[in-house]
């Protein structure tokens, strides 16, 4: 008899992964020869800048390379990211404690959450959410407080509610901006304000910052680094896989709190050996010589997102285009509203061959969202929009 993973302890806590529903509808209409055009998981297709594969290459030769490292990352990684850190915001870190590099960003959200979070803490978090933002603070025993967020200043709003009714305050506010799934953006004012309100009552704060480099019309997102004090109290991770094409590759970091960083450190010495060598080294490169093509990255996302929303305007889908992050969120047109999220997406994945992401599976505000990842090209995206127009003249029937 086969063991129900739902018997597992940690497993129980973990409610369907709804977007299963959609890969496996693709996966069976690709199967059968359709063309689906994917729209849905936020995975960056385009190459990595060749300087970083051929460092790889280069230092992969060397047997040396090929042995365990170290959990932290090298130290001129640490030194190369806090470069990036003093010339981008004008912030100093010190590698040895302020920073460390991780397997990802998950990976750095997840353990950092398993080393500071326990029974009893509460983490505050956006909803609807990234979905590791809620459920790892579920895995790690701790209570998540999800708080709308239809605009940042609702959500600044909201969090001065839970402190004024709350016995305990929270131990953790988790954000992200540029923020997904809504795109969301903030100003420095948003994270002075934050910072102001998480020291007056000792919480932690955590900033997700994977978008950091993805940001339209002259729009530069802030570092939570950047505001004066926020290093007592604030962590921020930073990583490689949008901003370099580098999403396989697995290269993130953590930044500030040397209280935060020492935790995560410590977990991670009991639970990994870091990245693989040639790897860091090669995000060495990538850090130092390949800022142009970050550039050229951030274009691309943006011809992309005005191909995409000035197509499903003209079709009759008015949707906002986003200041920054690789998505477009969308409320659902109004003669679809009834369906929910999960049918509209699996209906508009039926009738029009294309994947989005519903927003019921970021959450309980997500529901009447689709979310649109933008990582077809151009005239895929040209395509898309054709179809999508088609299927909204037909509507339901």
């Amino acid at each position: 008899m086969a063991l129900e993973t739902d018997e597992f302890y940690r497993i129980q806590k973990l409610p369907p992964y709804v977007f299963a529903v959609i890969n496996e509808m693709r996966a069976k209409a690709r199967a059968a020869g359709l063309d689906v055009i994917d729209l849905g998981m936020g995975n960056p297709d385009g190459a990595t800048p060749q300087p970083i594969v051929d460092k790889l290459v280069e230092a992969a030769q060397n047997p040396k390379n090929h042995r365990y490292s170290m959990s932290r990352g090298l130290p001129k990684l640490r030194e190369e990211i806090v470069h990036r850190y003093k010339t981008h915001y004008r912030v100093e870190l010190d590698p040895e404690v302020e920073a460390i590099a991780t397997i990802g960003a998950k990976d750095a959200l997840a353990h950092l959450l398993f080393a500071v979070v326990g029974p009893g803490d509460t983490v505050v978090s956006p909803n609807p959410c990234y979905p590791i933002h809620h459920y790892g603070v579920i895995m790690a025993e701790g209570t998540v407080c999800m708080l709308p967020m239809p605009t940042p200043e609702a959500f600044l709003s909201n969090l001065e509610d839970v402190y004024r009714q709350s016995p305990k305050p929270p131990k953790m506010i988790l954000v992200s901006f540029p923020h997904n799934p809504t795109t969301h953006c903030v100003d420095l004012q948003f994270f002075r304000d934050l910072v102001a309100l998480a020291a007056r009552h000792g919480t932690l704060i955590v900033h997700d910052f994977a978008y950091a480099d993805l940001c339209f019309d002259g729009y530069k997102a802030p570092s939570i680094l950047q505001v004066e004090g926020a290093k007592e109290i604030a962590i921020e991770i930073y990583s490689m896989s949008k901003s370099f094409n580098m999403a396989g590759w697995r290269v993130g970091f953590c930044l500030g709190n040397r209280k935060l960083i020492g935790a995560l450190a410590r977990i991670k010495s009991y639970l990994d050996y870091g990245i693989f060598q040639p790897i860091q080294i090669a995000s060495i490169i990538a850090l130092r010589e390949c800022g142009h093509n970050t550039e050229e990255i951030r274009d691309n996302y943006q011809r992309r997102r005005d191909v995409l929303v000035s197509g499903l305007q003209r079709a009759g889908w008015p949707v906002e285009p986003p200041r920054g992050s690789m998505f477009v969120w969308a409320s659902l047109p109004q003669q679809f509203q009834p369906l929910g999220s999960l049918e509209f997406s699996k209906l508009l994945l039926e009738k029009a061959l294309v994947a989005v992401s519903p927003g019921i599976g970021f959450g309980p505000l997500g529901e009447g969202y689709v979310r649109f990842a933008l990582i077809e090209n151009e005239h895929r995206l040209k395509q898309a929009v054709k179809s999508i127009q088609k299927f909204l003249k037909t509507g339901l029937d």
